[in-house]
């Protein structure tokens, strides 16, 4: 029977699955079922646990069509390191980068309960790893390093690779155009000192409006840079234009405060 397949944020049956000690038609069918439904998704392989089922039990299809059923698997080797971009039905549509072992070897029981070893290395070292993280519980998004978990997070914040890729940064480079106005406003309070030292022939208000007329030029490329910059991100969204407009009011009123009080002091 095809059964649906786990997917995030559903939680995992158990915190670990449990061991098969031997075979009745309750694991059979939990077989067939990882078949049929490995079929029906085109897929490689399923745990047990991605249908909800608490057993230790992977299916995986092999190349020439045949299935292979891995009961209580467990690696008892491993070496090399490789990193891979992993998806798993799962987390739908989303990946990772996730540090893997090359190669492994583990130990499994087949349908007769015989055991057996298995090596093996590359992709299908892979495929085997992700598919025994199920059976304790487990998926890649607890093998990443801190900077990787904290992307895929960001992933599954907003539902979308894309959204993850194109995260919005600290800081933005918009932030040196506010610092240069700032900059801007601080030579007019110094313009207003220096009259003071100067002769009235010297036009000092003159500069004082060459100055906030520089600084409403820059507040409006700010604005204009503002929303280029952020179109480079996907999980930017328009949401900031308030943010936005809200910084253009107070460096333009800065500006202005200082434009009058030069007018009645210079």
């Amino acid at each position: 029977m095809i059964k649906n397949i786990s997917k995030y944020p559903q939680p995992t049956s158990a915190s670990s699955a449990a061991p098969v000690r031997f075979i009745n038609e309750e694991i059979q069918e939990i077989i067939q079922d990882l078949k049929d439904t490995i079929e029906d998704n085109s897929i490689k392989a399923l745990s047990a646990y991605q249908i909800g089922s608490p057993y230790s039990i992977i299916v995986i299809k092999q190349d020439d069509g045949t299935f292979l059923e891995l009961l209580n698997p467990l690696v008892v080797s491993q070496s090399g390191e490789q990193i891979t971009e992993e998806k798993t039905a799962y987390f739908e549509d989303l990946g990772a980068k996730v540090k893997r072992s090359d190669k492994i070897s583990i130990m499994y029981e087949d349908m007769d309960m015989k055991e057996h070893n298995l090596r093996a290395d590359g992709e299908y070292s892979i495929l085997l790893q992700r598919k025994i993280d199920y059976t304790f519980g487990s998926s890649f998004i607890n093998k990443l390093d801190k900077d990787e978990k904290k992307l895929f997070e960001s992933k599954l914040e907003f539902g979308s690779e894309a959204a993850m890729v194109g995260t919005c940064p600290t800081n933005f480079k918009r932030d040196y155009i506010t610092k240069l106005i700032d900059y801007l406003i601080i030579a007019m309070v110094l313009l207003i000192g220096v009259s003071f030292f100067v002769s009235d022939e010297v036009p000092m208000f003159i500069y004082e409006i060459y100055l906030f007329t520089s600084i409403i030029a820059l507040n409006i490329f700010y604005f204009l840079y503002a929303q280029y910059e952020s179109k480079q991100y996907s999980a930017c969204t328009n949401c900031q234009i308030g943010d936005l407009l809200g910084t253009m009011a107070i460096l333009s009123t800065r500006a202005l405060g200082v434009l009058v009080l030069s007018y009645f002091v210079i």
